[in-house]
C-alpha cells in the first residue's frame, strides 16, 4: 500500500512515517498543508491512500477536509482517511457524500493503538469505511428527527457498528449477539430506511449515509 501523509506537525508526521514503514506501508510523500497535498497527489499516479489532518495551514479550519473532497473528485480510486483532534460530526457526512467507499474519519488518539490503526488503514484502502466509535457515539446522541428514528434501540446499535466499518461477525462480537440476529436487524434497517433492492454492500453504505445525514441536519440546526 502506498500513502501520502498530510500533517502540519513535524513530530507527528515523522511518527506516522515510522509506524507505516514498520507495518510494510510505503509513504510516498509527507506534506504540511493542503496545497502541498494536492500537488503530491497529482505527482503520484500509483497512490492508494491519503492520510489527512482535518485542520492544516493556513487557516487551521477545514483545509484538510476540503482537500479530501477535491482528491475524491480528481482521483475517485484514491482512499482518504481524515484525522481530527475533536469530533465534528458534519465532517463525516461531508466526506462520505454519495459514494462512501474508501473513506474514513478517526480521532488522532486512535493512532496510539497501532494495530487497530493499521487494520483501519488497510480496510479503507481496500474500499471500506471507518468511522471512529467516538464519532458514532456522538452522532447517536445528537441525532434528532432523522430517518434513523424509525429504528429500534438495537437496530440503532447495529447501524452504529456498521458505521464503524464492522462486518457482520464484528457486529455480533461487539454487541454479544449471533450473526443470524445481526442479519435480521440489518434486513429490518434496510426495510425501515426504504433502501430498495440494491446489492447488499451498497445498501449498507446507504444506511450509514442516512445515519450520518440525520446527524448532520441536527448539527446544522440553529
Amino acid at each position: 500500500m502506498r500513502t501520502i501523509i498530510a500533517e502540519d506537525s513535524v513530530l507527528l508526521r515523522s511518527g506516522m512515517v515510522k509506524l507505516l514503514e514498520e507495518a510494510g506501508i510505503e509513504a510516498l510523500a509527507c506534506v504540511g498543508d493542503a496545497e502541498e497535498l494536492l500537488a503530491a497527489v497529482d505527482a503520484h499516479p500509483d497512490l492508494d491512500l491519503c492520510l489527512i489532518d482535518i485542520r492544516m495551514p493556513p487557516g487551521y479550519s477545514e483545509e484538510g477536509l476540503q482537500a479530501a473532497i477535491e482528491i475524491r473528485r480528481r482521483r475517485p480510486g484514491v482512499a482518504v482517511l481524515l484525522l481530527s483532534q475533536h469530533v465534528v460530526s458534519r465532517y463525516a457526512a461531508e466526506l462520505l457524500g454519495d459514494d462512501a467507499g474508501g473513506v474514513g474519519y478517526l480521532l488522532k488518539d486512535r493512532v496510539a493503538d497501532i494495530d487497530e490503526f493499521v487494520v483501519t488503514l488497510r480496510r479503507v484502502a481496500d474500499g471500506g469505511t471507518a468511522i471512529d466509535p467516538e464519532v458514532v457515539s456522538q452522532l447517536l446522541s445528537r441525532r434528532e428527527n432523522s430517518a434513523a428514528e424509525r429504528l429500534s434501540p438495537r437496530e440503532n446499535e447495529v447501524l452504529g457498528a456498521m458505521a464503524e466499518g464492522l462486518n457482520n461477525a464484528g457486529i455480533a462480537a461487539k454487541l454479544f449477539i449471533t450473526e443470524r440476529a445481526v442479519e435480521k436487524h440489518i434486513r429490518a434497517i434496510f426495510t425501515k430506511l426504504d433502501l430498495g433492492q440494491d446489492d447488499h454492500d451498497h445498501r449498507r453504505v446507504r444506511a450509514v449515509l442516512e445515519y450520518l445525514r440525520g446527524s448532520d441536519r441536527r448539527d446544522a440546526a440553529p
